[in-house]
């Protein structure tokens, strides 16, 4: 059973090349807006540069800012230790191979004689020793270059683990056809190797692939003809877009959808012309690349035996269609809270000069807000955000935090939670788990990444004193604790789907948001409020929108040839149906040419899973409010049931039911009371 660790998106570095072992990071929220959240940096898997590693350093004591201490998973990659680990990894894939051979010649002479249940109990064991070597080679392999990303020796070594990773796949191919070719003998296996219960799961889904899989020549021809297909048409989607720049300003179009941050209203209105700009400039050739990447999904769909491409989606995700429905209900359910959200915004911005917009928050179909508007700051003057006599800030937002304040309040904030969370918190501090100093050669971002071998996680984060350092540490330290609470597991059971991906860093980073929300007041609570309401917005009204809009394109490329025209129709027609009234009528028609997800051949409706993770860890965390302190046990038993049951029987097991919308309606209710917070503090 090959697996995907953590169900993680990969990170793309070191010449193009995506690293095969994906982590969960906060490098950007691509998924979102084609930016970061604003909680969270905004410089995805950039190295820092020497300018910003100067500035760092006058600003920060990085004397009191840790860098990770490796030496527990290995000293080098020169190392005796590491070395073996390779040798190991080698000789347990030879294990495997032989294994495999085994079973396919007792296979294929109907040899009565072959005892499947002790060779699967064999050939499970083999492979997670394989499985928790992969994912440590691959972890430290990517620790190290990320922290010194000019280090040729280190991304030689990556490609060398890449390589060796790629003979898994073979025989994770052959595994599955001889699992289907004796399912009949499981029920003896399991009677026979009770300790392999658990595995009942992982093996009906790997049976369950088989059914949409081709055979294995015509897998291999996909994969040559993918490389010139569909991965070239989204290779220049990405060429056109990392190339594309302004002509009058020199701006990149990356650097023109970060002015969607700026505090200038007239640099957000300008952006956003040149960015439509380009994009119409290019119009084209990107339209091109999305029908025919998307004309090639639904071909291979069709002979993989996928009824629509939704359907693999979900597979991948390990819910059900019911779930989905659940869940997509509850959120347009909340439609008309968001549309509130975004007018009483509109309005704010109107009334205090904030936007650029001669129409956006008046009235009618313009009471919204202009697309360019949706991460405008709300930084108004108050007096609850001016200078204390000595020259320092009370504001939660502006102040610079030192790493121990930053280490003792998310210690503090996740004991409120629960003593073992505290605790763990405090050991991944302690034991140097932690890299946040800012240096050259460094990428920019952060990140968890979790080791197999010792069971020990380590964080990257480049840590400067801002209000979303908080933030991005009690992310990370989520995904850490989510890992930790699978100790004593076999490896098989640390791959969970991207739904589950998410839950416990949300869940921590939610902990965090609340109590600030709690201890801040006047216009720096507007503002936190406004930076909760617009990442969780963009999470549910524009995940909607593009569920919606990926949903009509492969409706409608199923029967025909589509142009950009017919994107930005069904583009205009998705954000009526989600944002409404809620944006005016400067909206943003070529999103379509933005999101790289929908250039990705792997990635159908890479979206709705997003939408899930946020619901769920607020609903979670509506249930810890009421539940109180006894939540933390079930909580945890949650976490550690993720990577061995569909996210139904997952909850189930919990005691909640995520085929009905009342659950995910439990977490919206959190996020209405603070739109109604947030109107009050428009007024």
């Amino acid at each position: 059973m090959q697996k995907v660790y953590h169900g993680r998106k990969p990170a793309v570095y070191g010449g193009g090349k995506a690293f095969p072992l994906v982590r969960t990071a906060l490098l950007t929220y691509p998924f979102l807006t084609g930016q970061p959240s604003a909680f969270q940096p905004r410089n995805a898997l950039k190295t820092i540069s020497d300018s910003v590693y100067f500035l760092y350093i006058i600003r920060m004591d990085t004397r009191t800012i840790p860098r990770w201490n490796l030496d527990s998973i290995f000293t080098s990659i020169n190392s005796p230790e590491y070395k073996q680990a390779l040798t190991d990894y080698a000789s347990g894939m030879d294990t495997l191979e032989n294994l495999l051979d085994t079973a396919k010649d007792f296979t294929k002479n109907h040899n009565d004689n072959f005892d499947f249940p002790a060779w699967l109990a064999a050939y499970l064991e083999a492979e997670n020793k394989v499985d928790a070597l992969a994912g440590t080679l691959n972890a430290y392999a990517y620790v190290i270059y990320s922290v010194d990303t000019t280090n040729t020796d280190y991304l030689n070594n990556i490609s060398r683990i890449e390589e060796m990773g790629l003979r898994i796949q073979q025989l994770d191919l052959i595994f599955k056809s001889i699992l289907l070719s004796h399912a009949k003998h499981l029920d003896e296996f399991y009677d026979r190797y009770p300790q392999y219960a658990s595995y009942k799961f992982l093996l009906q889904e790997a049976i369950d692939e088989t059914a949409h899989q081709m055979s294995n020549a015509e897998e291999h021809l996909a994969g040559e003809l993918q490389r010139t297909g569909g991965n070239a048409w989204g290779r220049l989607h990405e060429q056109i877009i990392s190339n594309a720049k302004d002509a009058e300003t020199g701006k990149t179009f990356n650097e023109l959808r970060n002015d969607a941050y700026s505090a200038d209203a007239k640099v957000r209105k300008s952006s956003y012309e040149k960015e439509l700009a380009l994009l119409r400039q290019n119009e084209i050739a990107i339209a091109a690349a999305l029908n025919n990447l998307k004309g090639e999904t639904l071909a291979l769909n069709k002979h993989r035996h996928w009824n629509q491409a939704i359907d693999r989606a979900l597979a991948s995700s390990r819910m059900s269609r019911k779930t989905l429905d659940a869940l997509i209900t509850a959120i347009e359910e909340s439609l008309p809270l968001w549309r509130r959200y975004f007018t009483a915004k509109a309005g704010y911005l109107r009334r205090h000069n904030l936007t650029a917009s001669k129409v956006a928050g008046t009235s009618g179909k313009d009471a919204g807000l202009a697309f360019y508007d949706l991460f405008a700051p709300m930084n108004a003057d108050d007096p609850s955000n001016k200078p204390l006599s000595d020259g320092s800030r009370q504001s939660l937002l502006s102040r610079t935090w030192t790493f121990a304040e930053a280490r003792d309040y998310i210690i503090a904030r996740y004991n409120s939670f629960s003593s073992a969370m505290g605790d763990f918190a405090r050991k991944a501090f302690d034991s140097n788990w932690i890299d946040a100093q800012v240096r050259p050669g460094k990428v920019g971002g952060a990140y968890d990444e979790d080791f197999a071998l010792g069971h020990q996680s380590r964080i990257l984060s480049n840590f400067t004193g801002t209000f979303s350092d908080i933030i991005t540490l009690a992310h990370e330290l989520g995904h850490a604790y989510h890992f930790s609470c699978l100790k004593g597991k076999p490896a098989a059971f640390f791959s969970y789907p991207m739904t589950l991906a998410e839950t416990a860093s949300t869940f921590a980073e939610t902990i965090v948001k609340q109590d600030m929300i709690l201890q801040a007041t006047g216009a720096e609570k507007l503002q936190i409020l406004d930076l909760d309401l617009q990442d969780t917005s963009q999470v549910l009204v524009d995940i909607l929108c593009r569920f919606y809009f990926e949903r009509s394109l492969f409706d409608q490329r199923a029967t025909s040839e589509l142009s950009s025209a017919d994107f930005c129709r069904l583009m205009r027609e998705a954000q009526e149906k989600s944002y409404g009234a809620g944006l005016g009528s400067e909206r943003h028609e070529y999103m379509w040419a933005v999101k790289s997800h929908y250039y990705s051949t792997e990635l159908d409706f890479y979206n709705f899973p997003y939408a899930f993770g946020q619901l769920f860890a607020a609903g979670l965390y509506a249930r810890y409010q009421k539940e109180g302190a006894s939540f933390a046990k079930t909580y945890a038993e949650l976490l550690s049931d993720t990577g061995s049951l569909s996210c139904e029987d997952l909850c189930k097991k919990a005691g909640f039911d995520i085929t009905s919308p009342a659950f995910w309606k439990s977490g919206i209710d959190m996020y209405a009371r603070e739109v109604a917070a947030f109107e009050e503090l428009c007024k």
